[in-house]
């Protein structure tokens, strides 16, 4: 019944900004009335059919196993509902995460408690970029950004959110652990990045992994990201390497991303990458 209402009235509301703006809010809170339900990986989760059947990001979320096992920390920047945060709190690691958006605090917060994991995580109602105050952030789910534009989102699908730095959030807690830094924040790698010049150069170095698209659901009449050198420029100033997440894991070097950059042609197999410390690579056999 729900389904169908929503079926029948998007059409007509997506004509209003207003209107479809009040519509969206409406959908997404019909669906906080879900139940966590057992996954195959073992704990309960809400809010994503293809979380739930452990069908989500099938290459990323091998690589986020094999990684666990080799750091006491998992900062999860744009946790979401908390898929990868759940993986990891199964794994008995200590969790940071970091998500703004109501809709997705909710789910977050209720599968943690449904997995009696509330000891085990800090949970920061926030976005992270390079600054601290408030920011406004566009669209709603997985697909939120700070970025205006992105995926084509309408400027009226709006939410104002706090936001600090990963320096401040973190300071200096971290130091002498090793830690792992998940990041799915739809575009604003690069302003996070900015404010996580400590962070960046913790010893020993985090693990990062992070979405970095290329042309996809960049604002309309950008057709290559314009943060994209900034963005793994932050990475290899501080001593790491970049690596592909794909079944044939391979290094990416300055060379590429500036010629992606000046020609417009992507030569890139994937929007997620790793970045590790040079020279240690072996211990994740890449």
């Amino acid at each position: 019944m729900r389904k169908q209402f929503i079926q029948f009235v998007k059409p007509v509301v997506e004509r209003f900004p207003k209107l479809a703006t009040t519509y969206r809010y409406i959908r997404d809170s019909l669906q906080i009335f879900e139940e966590p339900i057992e996954t195959p990986m073992g704990f309960k989760l809400a809010g994503n059919p293809s979380m739930q059947r452990g069908q989500f990001e099938p290459e990323e979320t091998q690589i986020v196993k094999r990684i666990l096992p080799h750091v006491e920390t998992f900062i999860n920047i744009g946790a979401n509902i908390g898929y990868y945060s759940c993986i990891a709190l199964q794994q008995n690691k200590h969790v940071v995460a970091f998500e703004p958006m109501e809709m997705n605090l909710h789910y977050l917060l209720r599968n943690i408690k449904a997995n009696d994991w509330a000891s085990q995580i800090e949970v920061f109602p926030m976005a992270l970029s390079n600054q601290v105050g408030i920011l406004e952030i566009y669209g709603g789910g997985t697909g939120a950004s700070l970025v205006k534009g992105w995926a084509g989102t309408p400027e009226e699908y709006v939410t104002l959110v706090p936001s600090t730095t990963l320096n401040n959030a973190l300071g200096e807690r971290f130091q002498g652990q090793k830690c792992f830094i998940l990041v799915d924040i739809e575009g604003a790698e690069r302003w996070m990045l900015e404010g996580a010049s400590n962070i960046l150069g913790m010893d020993p170095k985090p693990i990062w992994m992070m979405e970095i698209t290329v042309s996809e659901h960049q604002p309309k009449g950008i057709s290559v990201n314009p943060h994209l050198l900034p963005t793994f420029q932050a990475f290899w100033s501080h001593g790491y390497e970049a690596w592909t997440i794909e079944k044939q894991c391979r290094v990416v070097l300055p060379e590429e991303i500036e010629n992606i950059v000046q020609s417009g042609i992507n030569t890139l197999n994937t929007y997620n990458f790793l970045f590790l410390e040079k020279g240690s690579t072996h211990t994740l056999s890449l």
